[in-house]
């Protein structure tokens, strides 16, 4: 299996454990993400089917993330042009919206930047964290090998 494709499996297994995990909290009418609860007294005034909506919205865009990591490692779906640079479009900003989350929710779980929340430390944080960086990593390395691909026209 060549590496664009096995970094585009990871990133959608990625996008796959956010999805689930926003399906629980959803579940449990929770804000925030495993490892980094938001403190219920910030929601107190939203109903829990709002918390419940919100956070199936959130599976729903984790969802399509998925699919949209998937879509790098199919050849045929990469020439047709217009599709392949919406896609490549589309994946470099997952990238950057994920890279600044998880530099955000470091910041915040390492005591950096007090104004992004408490400190939090545990295995959920720490395993969060983990998932985010190969879950960019993965996302970036996969993007990177379906713009650069020879099998795909350069000048369509």
């Amino acid at each position: 299996m060549k590496r664009q494709t096995t970094a585009a499996l990871i990133a959608c297994a990625g996008a796959l454990a956010y999805t689930a995990s926003k399906v629980v909290l959803a579940i449990r009418a929770e804000l925030g993400i495993h490892g980094f609860p938001a403190p219920p007294s910030s929601y107190v005034a939203w109903q829990p089917e709002q918390i419940a909506l919100a956070q199936l919205g959130n599976a729903a865009v984790g969802l399509l993330t998925a699919i949209c990591a998937l879509l790098l490692a199919w050849r045929t779906l990469g020439r047709v042009a217009v599709v392949r640079w919406m896609l490549v479009a589309v994946s470099w900003l997952g990238v950057a919206v994920m890279a600044a989350g998880v530099i955000g929710f470091s910041l915040r779980a390492f005591g950096i930047v007090p104004t992004l929340g408490p400190p939090t430390a545990g295995w959920s944080t720490y395993s969060a964290l983990a998932v985010g960086a190969v879950w960019v990593i993965a996302w970036a390395i996969a993007t990177t090998g379906f713009t650069r691909a020879r099998w795909l026209p350069i000048g369509r």
